[in-house]
């Protein structure tokens, strides 16, 4: 295998394969990216043998085919070291050495025969979903706040994906909980879609954010039993979905909340950022007395002291005092688009709805904490 690339294009590639390889494997193989030649295109391949990720590089000058596998890590390291825009001369002198030459630099890496690397069969024989890349990252991004990191209950450890009706429109809807929060986004597809219900793992969430935000173009989405597919321009990103059963989570959202809140996201973001400064772990809840024209917002400490802050507000009844976890109201707000943040109360315990006026098809749950 011989060939000559752009610094740039295969670090962009590589930067990805980075994200899904798994630093501490047992098997020795799994840290490698594999790198194959073949119809004057080089296909890069990085697996943790959960999430596959595959890209195709057509801007490559091809001199002989082959296949090798060598440490993504090492590869990585190298080209980012390497002048932007360089070119970068690969050269597989032996099944076990791959030469790499760029600028004045040399280097010899060790390779694993690709034999030992994953073989990979895809059965997607569902139709394709086609969405806007803008709308999926944005789902992703209002859900992803709210996945559960309790190990226990796997079946919280991801987004759950799957297809909604609400007058006689149709929805790809995305929904996450921890148990203590729940935010929910839906973006608009066409009637005839066809795409079986799933739990996608944070992980893969993550990663394909990252892969999202560098493409261009609409997304393509395939479902098989145990796995799904987002094609991304060149780029494939396959992963085995999480094996359980979400729960009905429309339960937990508050229908009759009739006490309403209305206040400036990026001042009330401002306003608990600096009241629980005097929280050294920021542990402590953030205490509201919520009245008709402000919000008094509180955090008492009984390590380093307390932290009061008063900031305007329109609220439609009676005085309310009710606490939260300030991160997740953090968390929420920051997710708002519309410069006002509504949040639909009850009383002290109860769930609380919070609503963005500028994407009706996001919502968020959230509930308030025992102080």
């Amino acid at each position: 295998m011989q060939f000559t690339i752009n610094r740039d294009t295969l670090l962009s590639s590589l930067t990805h394969a980075q994200g899904i390889i798994e630093k501490k494997n047992t098997l020795p193989i799994l840290s490698n990216v594999l790198m194959e030649l073949k119809k004057g295109k080089l296909i890069v391949v990085a697996t943790d043998l959960d999430i596959i990720f595959y890209d195709e590089i057509s801007e490559v000058k091809a001199l002989n085919e082959g296949a090798t596998t060598t440490s993504a890590t090492v590869l990585y390291d190298i080209l980012r070291k390497i002048s932007p825009n360089s070119e970068v001369n690969f050269n597989l002198k032996s099944e076990n050495k791959l030469s790499l030459t760029a600028d004045n630099s040399d280097f010899n890496l060790l390779c694993l025969p690709t034999d030992n690397f994953p073989n990979f069969s895809s059965d997607f024989k569902s139709g394709q979903l086609k969405i806007k890349k803008s709308k999926l990252l944005a789902l992703l991004n209002k859900t992803k706040i709210a996945i559960s990191n309790d190990d226990t209950r796997h079946y919280l450890s991801g987004i759950f994906f799957h297809l909604t009706e609400a007058k006689e429109r149709h929805y790809l809807t995305g929904v996450a909980t921890d148990t203590h929060r729940l935010s929910s986004s839906s973006v608009e597809i066409d009637k005839d879609t066809n795409l079986s219900s799933l739990i996608l793992p944070k992980k893969t969430v993550l990663q394909l954010c990252n892969l999202i935000q560098d493409s261009e173009g609409d997304i393509s989405i395939q479902t098989s039993e145990t796995k799904v597919q987002f094609i991304i321009g060149n780029s494939k990103l396959i992963s085995k979905v999480i094996d359980g059963k979400f729960p009905d989570y429309k339960k937990v959202v508050p229908l009759s909340n009739e006490k309403i809140l209305t206040v400036s996201s990026k001042e009330f973001i401002d306003s608990i950022e600096r009241v629980t400064t005097v929280s050294l772990d920021r542990k402590e809840g953030v205490k509201m007395v919520i009245n008709k024209d402000n919000v008094k917002l509180s955090v008492n400490s009984s390590n380093s002291g307390d932290g009061n802050e008063v900031i305007k507000a329109n609220y439609n009844s009676d005085e309310l005092n009710i606490s939260f976890n300030s991160k997740y109201l953090i968390d929420i707000a920051s997710a708002i688009e519309d410069k006002s943040l509504q949040m639909n109360l009850k009383d002290s315990v109860s769930p609380v709805l919070i609503q963005d006026k500028s994407d009706r098809n996001s919502y968020y749950v959230i509930m308030p904490m025992k102080i």
